[in-house]
């Protein structure tokens, strides 16, 4: 069984190669705005867990992937 700490990490990288599809995209304001948001959190989630506060390191990556899971579902990339 993962650690948090190694699931966050694993979270990041699979979050940087949704981020990787993402870019390939044309956005909306509203799109760019969430996507932008979704990056953030991401940011947030290395900034906690450098820190050490896995709790809330994992809810940032955890809500980063929704909103960038919302958009890649509007755009029909993932089902």
């Amino acid at each position: 069984m993962k650690t948090l700490r190694e699931r966050i990490e694993v979270d990041l990288v699979k979050f940087t190669e949704s981020v990787s599809k993402a870019n390939k995209l044309e956005f909306t304001k509203e799109e760019s705005t969430i996507f932008e948001l979704s990056k953030m959190y991401a940011q947030d989630s290395k900034s906690w867990l450098d820190k050490g506060d896995l709790d809330t390191s994992f809810s940032s990556i955890s809500y980063a992937h929704g909103l960038l899971d919302a958009i890649l579902k509007i755009k029909h990339v993932i089902e």
